[in-house]
């Protein structure tokens, strides 16, 4: 008997819940590390034209599945698959095509990513599942906390998988040109679990974007990392928390998780600290051994020393100030890359460490909200962006996003201008760029 599962799947996932929650989702993939944030804005003019010469739905579907054949996958589980798809899903085009209208900022991120409610739950289910925790632990080096961290902001313990056929969303990015390639592969390759007899295509589903189950994995990921743990012969990352831990512990292990470190802490920055010393790459950079930033005055959180010891001061750590520098501040170590490696986003990937501290049993995080905590527009951070670059500064193209670029960009202003160069962008940077207009 398999343990039981949350498996109520009432809202779509979009990208693990990424817009419900504003995070993004999908482990793993360049779907949401760095395809799903790429420019969607096309002109009517090309998507007419884009319209214009590609061949029908039905003929690009018929080609698909010569070429699945040729792959070996077998005519009865194309006519599975494919059962009922005679066109593309219309909502996940404007869903792949839609733009994000707010630049979300660390605090409502948080708020939303670890909520009391998901704290509480993820307690309740890791002290229900410890000892399958710990054996996912014991073989793969991955701690349970976060195992469940994942799950938790992956599908909300398995609430939320999305509601969308995987095929038939892949089909439908697919066919669409503007990332064709990538999502025939993906598509392909969730043909070949159907054909290995891991998950019936009824079964399958997920979100518009194909990332599957409780892991939110791509087919791709999937592939390469999912494992039978309860021996019924299928990877079931639906249906089996035994499959589900152990394939999220085996991912993890095969990116290089450590087994002997955490994912970083909260600290706290002594007065006058040269804030750009933080980073400003979404892998972090200027990393430095434990000891060098406790001789630069950086303490726990709660006041206490860095930890120190042999093996322990040499460890590198990166400091972060997602919220810049009147915000909390983070030192994340080799493993807070790892998060990175299952979804490339900064505030992703604090939120999971955090959370996994949570579950556990830490208390939250010493620093508190500011009272006023706008979210800035993509319209603002053009804006932003075309003011510094009127002054100088290089912020590449002007496209609504902050990137590591324009982060840099803002950091040497507030240098030349004698303000904390902690490089976020709010609506503080924007005002006084727009008095220097």
């Amino acid at each position: 008997m398999r343990p039981s599962l949350l498996l109520r799947r009432s809202l779509p996932c979009l990208l693990g819940t990424a817009l419900l929650l504003g995070l993004p989702g999908c482990a793993a993939q360049s779907v949401a590390a760095g395809d799903a944030g790429a420019e969607a804005g096309a002109t009517a003019a090309q998507v007419a034209q884009d319209e214009a010469r590609r061949p029908s739905f039905g003929a690009w579907l018929a080609d698909l599945k010569a070429e699945a054949r040729q792959r070996g996958i077998s005519q009865a589980t194309l006519d599975a698959a494919f059962a009922g798809i005679d066109a593309p899903i219309e909502r996940v085009v404007e869903l792949d095509r839609k733009q994000p209208e707010f630049t979300l900022t660390f605090w409502n991120y948080l708020e939303r990513a670890v909520s009391d409610q998901r704290v509480a739950t993820g307690q309740e289910l890791y002290s229900r599942h410890r000892q399958l925790l710990d054996r996912v632990e014991a073989e793969y080096g991955v701690p349970g906390r976060f195992l469940v961290a994942f799950w938790g902001l992956e599908t909300n313990y398995g609430q939320n998988f999305g509601s969308y056929s995987v095929i038939h969303a892949l089909a439908t990015l697919a066919y669409d040109e503007r990332r064709s390639d990538f999502f025939r592969r993906e598509l392909l390759t969730a043909l070949q679990i159907i054909e290995a007899g891991d998950i019936q295509p009824a079964r399958m589903e997920g979100s518009w974007a194909g990332a599957m189950g409780n892991l939110q994995f791509m087919p791709s990921t999937f592939q390469q990392h999912a494992v039978d743990a309860d021996g019924d012969g299928r990877r079931d990352i639906w249906g089996s928390l035994p499959d589900v831990f152990a394939s999220a512990g085996k991912f993890l292990s095969d990116l290089g998780w450590n087994a002997g470190e955490t994912w970083g802490r909260e600290v706290r920055l002594p007065e006058g600290f040269d804030h750009g010393r933080s980073s400003i790459e979404t892998y972090p950079e200027n990393r430095l051994p434990l000891s060098e930033w406790a001789r630069l005055g950086v303490r726990r959180a709660d006041g206490g020393p860095l930890p120190q010891g042999t093996g322990v001061s040499e460890m590198r750590a990166a400091l972060l100030l997602p919220a810049g520098h009147e915000g909390p501040a983070f030192l994340v170590y080799d493993n807070y890359a790892r998060v990175l490696d299952w979804n490339r986003s900064i505030l992703y990937a604090l939120a999971v460490g955090i959370l996994a501290d949570r579950i556990e049993g830490a208390p939250g995080l010493v620093a508190e909200p500011s009272a006023v905590d706008q979210r800035l527009t993509r319209e603002q951070v053009t804006e932003i962006q075309t003011h510094l670059a009127r002054l100088g500064f290089d912020v590449g193209a002007a496209d609504g996003r902050v990137g590591p670029q324009t982060r840099g960009a803002i950091r040497a202003y507030q240098r030349s201008r004698g303000f904390p160069a902690d490089a976020l962008a709010d609506p503080t940077l924007l005002t006084r760029l727009r008095r220097e207009a």
